[in-house]
């Protein structure tokens, strides 16, 4: 113990230096080690793939915040409001999204937000204005928000985006999936 004293910290408090003159430690036997785990010990739940169904939602965008809309669906289709949740598996439903040219948005955006592309050339970039986005291509409005909120991921490129279907009016395709609707409260606000 002498040969190592000089490299331990001093005390702030006076005393003698940590390990130097500390009380002997008390050594688990076997018994308690047994109990301890079996009390404590938990399994980690990962979903698999037969457990897994996929749900149909219909979501009515009418009146509703473009940010609040896309962070619900975005979780739906993600699988976060299940308790089976596994990151690195799908387990989110598809979501049907119906008039999606009555969305709105807060404060000044209307005027102020932009689309950015690119078109490949060097300082050829091109924005599009949200009113001119609404008006032409209304599906893409909510479509480019819900998917900025997924992960950037494989999983999310080659399965989570194709579960979002989006339609500038009230009719969609999906009768014979018989969507459920789905009723978002905390898009209504603000």
């Amino acid at each position: 113990m002498v040969g190592y004293a000089w490299c331990l910290p001093k005390n702030p408090f006076g005393g003698p230096r940590p390990g130097l003159h500390s009380a002997p430690v008390r050594r688990r036997t076997r018994i308690d080690t047994q109990s301890n785990m079996s009390a404590q010990q938990q399994k980690t739940y990962s979903a698999r793939p037969e457990d897994i169904t996929h749900n149909w939602w219909v979501v009515d965008a009418e009146g509703m915040v473009l940010g609040r809309l896309a962070a619900e669906v975005a979780k739906v289709i993600r699988g976060k409001h299940k308790p089976m949740y596994t990151p690195h598996m799908d387990t989110g439903d598809y979501v049907v999204v119906i008039n999606a040219s009555k969305v709105r948005v807060t404060g000044r955006k209307a005027e102020q937000k932009e689309y950015f592309r690119h078109t490949g050339y060097m300082g050829h970039e091109k924005f599009t204005a949200f009113a001119d986005m609404l008006a032409k291509h209304p599906e893409r409005v909510i479509e480019k928000a819900v998917y900025g909120m997924l992960p950037k991921t494989a999983l999310a490129r080659t399965h989570l985006r194709r579960k979002l279907r989006v339609f500038a009016g009230a009719a969609h395709d999906h009768v014979a999936q018989k969507p459920q609707p789905l009723v978002l409260d905390a898009a209504k606000g603000a």
